[in-house]
């Protein structure tokens, strides 16, 4: 039969240099309730703010459990391993239900007899899951990474009232809304620790390619960070038993690893800013008319340094020698108050 993959022409031709060749398009799924018990705490748990566990085992329950069904899928096919692996959600029924979906194209070992589970239930020795695409996932080969596992670390979270109200209160005032900041700052550190924990338990000591979502979820957002939990035998102690982290391209890490430099640690700083009442008003009228908006452009400089600074100290605590590739997202919370 034809093989039905979503890899490219590139991609084939990448994988083919590390004698892999295309299986097919594998998928699987899962349909959640957080149910009325879990609706009620949930809700609770929104007014207080910070994570909202019961909600975030949920998805991740439910993530979990498509990731299963298309690895189960893979291996009934007689695929090696997973390349481009993705994990979405839809919400149907008013948000209530919810479907989770893992997708990915299936590859196997040029040449090789496809291995043959029991019942195709076990993991077969060898088999691997990445998040990488088949170029991405040449580049990590060829780097020296043994890809292990797709992961991820998720965190659903609520402002919550407290928070929102002080923030509002804070909000009248131009510059840092602390409140926020440390929420949203603790949000992402905790998907960081989970995307890292996952990936030791998996045998790895990187995960690498790291990719952060941020996905509305019944009122609450959830915050997903994807990767590839991998071993490389070339770490120095003392990564050899820890776990580096990265969210640098596999192409990226490519070149540096061949300039002779190794990523440490994925490291991240959060800042919440207020335009504030007087400053909202001032830039509005300001709007009008064509030129510099100061308020604006100071706000946003000012925002941007407090988040390097953030990732400064985490650049410290990791010992690391350059922090590389660092991007800067803007995120509009309400009118007048961003993220950086």
């Amino acid at each position: 039969m034809a093989v039905l993959t979503g890899l490219s022409g590139h991609e084939i031709y990448c994988l083919a240099k590390k004698g892999l060749v295309p299986g097919d398009l594998v998928i699987g799924n899962s349909v959640m309730s957080i149910g009325f018990v879990g609706s009620v705490a949930s809700t609770i748990k929104t007014l207080v703010g910070g994570e909202v566990e019961r909600v975030t085992s949920v998805i991740h329950e439910g993530r979990l459990r498509a990731y299963e069904r298309m690895e189960r899928e893979a291996h009934e096919r007689g695929d090696h391993g997973i390349t481009g692996v993705s994990s979405e959600f839809v919400q149907h029924a008013g948000g209530t239900t919810v479907e989770f979906l893992a997708i990915g194209s299936g590859v196997r070992h040029a040449g090789d007899a496809p291995p043959s589970p029991p019942g195709g239930a076990a993991r077969p020795e060898g088999f691997f899951s990445t998040a990488a695409d088949g170029q991405e996932l040449y580049c990590q080969l060829d780097a020296g990474f043994t890809p292990i596992r797709f992961v991820f670390g998720n965190v659903a979270y609520a402002i919550g009232l407290g928070g929102g109200v002080k923030g509002a209160f804070r909000g009248l005032a131009r510059g840092e809304v602390r409140e926020f900041s440390e929420i949203f700052n603790r949000t992402r550190h905790l998907a960081l620790e989970r995307i890292t924990r996952e990936a030791e338990a998996a045998g790895g000591n990187a995960v690498i390619g790291i990719r952060t979502l941020i996905r509305p979820f019944q009122g609450m957002q959830e915050m997903i960070m994807l990767g590839t939990a991998s071993r490389h035998r070339g770490l120095p102690p003392p990564w050899t038993d820890g776990v580096v982290t990265s969210d640098m391209s596999n192409e990226e890490m490519w070149n540096i690893i061949h300039a002779g430099y190794m990523p440490i640690r994925l490291v991240l700083g959060v800042s919440v800013y207020s335009l504030g009442l007087a400053g909202g008003l001032t830039s509005f009228f300001k709007s009008l008319v064509r030129g510099e908006i100061p308020e604006l452009t100071s706000l946003i400089y000012e925002a941007r340094a407090n988040a390097l600074a953030k990732i400064e100290a985490d650049a410290r605590i990791a010992d690391a020698d350059d922090v590389v590739g660092i991007k800067t997202y803007v995120y509009q919370i309400v009118p007048g108050m961003l993220e950086f």
